[in-house]
């Protein structure tokens, strides 16, 4: 297939951005996918910041990453993704490559906690300001269910009020896919 899916579309836009050595953030760990990527991409020498409210998959995570041996590059925070600003330390503001967030609810947990819109504009918001020039945040959102939905429909109007001058935001959907997939919004920073 010459068009990717969503998950692996995510991916081909970090490898562009990430080099080793580089440091990055999974805003939203979940059972650590995104995680062990990053730090398989990052290699030894960089460093990945993950963060998820939920124990479940801080463990998870922890796990996945000790299983590969990826680990020691690897911070793991049990917090919200609105407050990575305070969490990453000062030396690596402004020198970020990446970050990706994968919006919803965690898969094989419980469905009733999920992303909110406040706090996820709160954390592309700080996240855009720990991004180096050309660093890239790349947002998976699934609108197919309830919260999902409103989290879209907030998120949206957002991303569109961007200033173009600081910013290139890209979307990349199904036009043709039902039961409202998941999409991509990635923010790719010019100043």
């Amino acid at each position: 297939m010459v068009i990717k899916n969503i998950l692996p579309f995510s991916h081909t836009l970090l490898e562009e951005a990430i080099q080793p050595g580089d440091v990055v953030i999974d805003a939203t760990a979940g059972n650590g996918n995104d995680t062990l990527f990053l730090a398989k991409r990052v290699g030894k020498t960089g460093k990945v910041f993950a963060f998820d409210i939920q124990n479940a998959a801080i463990k998870r995570t922890e796990q996945r990453l000790k299983d590969e041996k990826a680990f020691e590059q690897t911070t793991l925070f049990l917090c919200g993704h609105e407050r990575m600003k305070q969490q990453i330390p000062e030396q690596y503001h402004g020198k970020i490559a990446a970050g990706i967030f994968n919006l919803g609810y965690l898969p094989k947990g419980d469905h009733s906690i999920v992303t909110k819109p406040e706090s996820t504009i709160e954390a592309v918001n700080q996240l855009f300001q720990l991004l180096k020039i050309g660093g890239i945040i790349v947002l998976v959102i699934y609108p197919g269910h309830p919260e999902g939905k409103e989290e879209k429909d907030r998120l949206l109007p957002f991303f569109q009020s961007i200033d173009q001058n600081k910013a290139d935001v890209l979307l990349y959907q199904f036009l043709n896919r039902k039961n409202d997939p998941p999409f991509i919004v990635a923010i790719e920073k010019k100043k």
